[in-house]
């Protein structure tokens, strides 16, 4: 018998995963707790290890915030991803939205996206957005990993997966259920639902400070959803094992012709090299294709957190504790 889950305490959690945002952080959420969503309000701020003084100005925000705040600190930087989840574990809302923290997402959307989700009873909405104010290599780098996406993900054509979405607390209970280091939120809302509908909003330049996704985050995060929720990878290694074989042989053959009908060719140096450097070059990709499932397979074998939590704070009376356990 599965028991039935508590009722939300309010209609809308907004989940904001917190790097170097102590310069932004205060902005947004004076100017989200003006909104007056159906049903209320409560932020949730996730300090992801930032190394600027965020916590300091997010535990002073307990203070002077006046809809109900949670500030949940890691005890090291575990990626944006691994931050929402920790939020998304702690959020009470009907309906939970998650934003960034540096304004680039306007803060009067949010009630938007909310009535969107809510009215038309959909499950995850995601934004979209007329022009992108990141940087040319940015913009690159996420159509790039959205066109994975729609090859590796069993997600609608098209869809544009924001980091500015909507979420049903149903569809929460369900990927909150993976326990794994390597998170990816839009890779798991695909496995739990298909009631998915994206609206347009404005996107805005950066407030303060530059993106934290650095070249090295972007590669990170789609080898990310590469590896941890699709074997298409494995597949592709297969098919390229098979065609190099097909070229293998075709080779051979080729070269035997060539020598029962001439009797002046070379040794045979160019082509041996150029069939070892071939096959030499698949079964090294293979090989490492192979090994980062192992290795990821290795170190959720041996219990590497998702997100290890130091500290919840609210300003709810009696609610600061301290603790040190995985999200």
């Amino acid at each position: 018998m599965i028991a039935t889950p508590a009722s939300p305490a309010v209609g809308l959690s907004i989940v904001v995963p917190v790097y170097r945002g102590a310069a932004t952080v205060g902005m947004l959420v004076q100017a989200l707790e003006a909104l007056q969503p159906q049903g209320g309000l409560e932020i949730i701020l996730v300090n992801d290890g930032s190394p600027d003084d965020s916590g300091d100005v997010c535990r002073a925000l307990l203070a002077t915030t006046g809809v109900k705040l949670v500030y949940i600190e890691h005890a090291r930087n575990y990626g944006e991803h691994n931050a929402v989840m920790t939020g998304l574990r702690h959020a009470t809302g009907r309906y939970v939205i998650t934003m960034d923290d540096d304004l680039q997402n306007p803060p009067e959307e949010v009630i938007k996206l909310y009535d969107h989700a809510r009215l038309g009873n959909w499950d995850v909405v995601y934004t979209r957005y007329v022009v992108k104010e990141h940087a040319g290599w940015r913009n690159l780098g996420s159509r790039f990993a959205n066109g994975v996406a729609d090859m590796l993900l069993d997600k609608p054509r098209g869809l544009y997966l924001s980091s500015f979405r909507c979420m049903a607390a149903s569809v929460i209970t369900e990927i909150t259920r993976y326990q794994g280091p390597y998170p990816y939120v839009d890779g798991l809302i695909m496995q739990a639902t298909q009631r998915i509908d994206s609206i347009e909003v404005r996107h805005l330049p950066r407030a303060e400070g530059r993106s934290n996704y650095t070249l090295r985050r972007l590669v990170l995060l789609w080898l990310n959803l590469a590896t941890s929720f699709s074997l298409a990878p494995l597949r592709i290694a297969i098919l390229l094992g098979l065609v190099m074989a097909m070229l293998g042989m075709i080779g051979a053959i080729a070269t035997i012709v060539e020598a029962l009908s001439s009797d002046s060719i070379p040794d045979g140096w160019a082509s041996t090299m150029t069939a070892i450097l071939l096959v030499g070059g698949v079964q090294s990709m293979i090989l490492g294709v192979l090994g980062e499932y192992v290795g990821r397979t290795f170190l959720s074998a041996n219990g590497k957190p998702q997100g290890s939590v130091r500290m919840i704070a609210s300003n709810e009376p009696t609610a600061i504790r301290r603790i040190d356990t995985a999200a």
